[in-house]
């Protein structure tokens, strides 16, 4: 059954930059609104699962899988747990997030890279996307991030790039610089990398059901609202 999602007065969800989110590709508009992390859990059984975000008057992000899409709505199993049904904004953009090779980080490459804080100050890189050039410079900084609790994202121009520390074989790392400082980042050699490009001419076959989402949402009108959608193709889960 399709729950309703509660948006309470005073949201959870801070908004920072972005998500999930990412640009109107064609301008290269917002990547998505940056929340802070959700509470890490007490330990439990990895079932559990992360709760579902409430859709709230400043944008969120929802990760899961695709239920069913029509003109005017879309329904997604939220990875929580949760089936949430949205309003399709008007002109809605679809991104279409594809795999590409850890050898594509350049440097000079514009990339965001969901990570975790390390204890030498590092940070160790959960995913990375290469954003096209048109996208450049969206929502540039290092601020918190909702894939994980004490996630991260950073926003930036590949400053360095050299081989990882034994201790991550195959890895790179990345030095990134930003408007007001520079992260160094350990990219596994296992973590998945991805770009991005315009899906909406190709939305019947982008947004079937069992489709990989990452929703990012708002209440509009009264109504939680999909403001961008971002997909993968045959099975493919967005992993920001």
């Amino acid at each position: 059954m399709t729950s309703r999602i509660s948006f309470p007065t005073a949201p959870r969800i801070r908004r920072g930059l972005l998500s999930a989110g990412l640009a109107a590709l064609a301008g290269a508009a917002s990547l998505a609104s940056a929340q802070a992390p959700r509470p890490a859990p007490a330990p439990r059984a990895a079932a559990a699962g992360p709760a579902t975000p409430e859709v709230a008057d400043k944008p969120v992000r929802l990760r899961g899988t695709l239920v069913r899409a029509d003109a005017d709505t879309l329904t997604v199993k939220e990875r929580g747990g949760e089936v949430v049904t949205l309003k399709r904004a008007p002109g809605m953009p679809i991104s279409e997030v594809y795999p590409i090779e850890l050898s594509a980080i350049a440097p000079g490459s514009y990339i965001g890279t969901a990570a975790l804080p390390q204890p030498d100050g590092t940070q160790k890189a959960l995913e990375v996307v290469v954003f096209p050039e048109a996208a450049r410079g969206t929502a540039e900084g290092h601020f918190p991030w909702d894939l994980m609790p004490e996630s991260t994202m950073t926003n930036a121009t590949v400053a360095g790039k050299s081989s990882a520390p034994a201790s991550v074989p195959g890895g790179q790392k990345l030095v990134l610089k930003y408007k007001d400082g520079e992260k160094t980042v350990i990219v596994p050699r296992d973590v998945p990398v991805v770009s991005f490009k315009p899906g909406n001419q190709d939305e019947k076959a982008l947004l079937v059901p069992g489709a990989k989402v990452l929703v990012n949402a708002q209440m509009k009108d009264g109504a939680p609202t999909a403001l961008r959608v971002n997909v993968g193709r045959d099975g493919f889960a967005p992993p920001m």
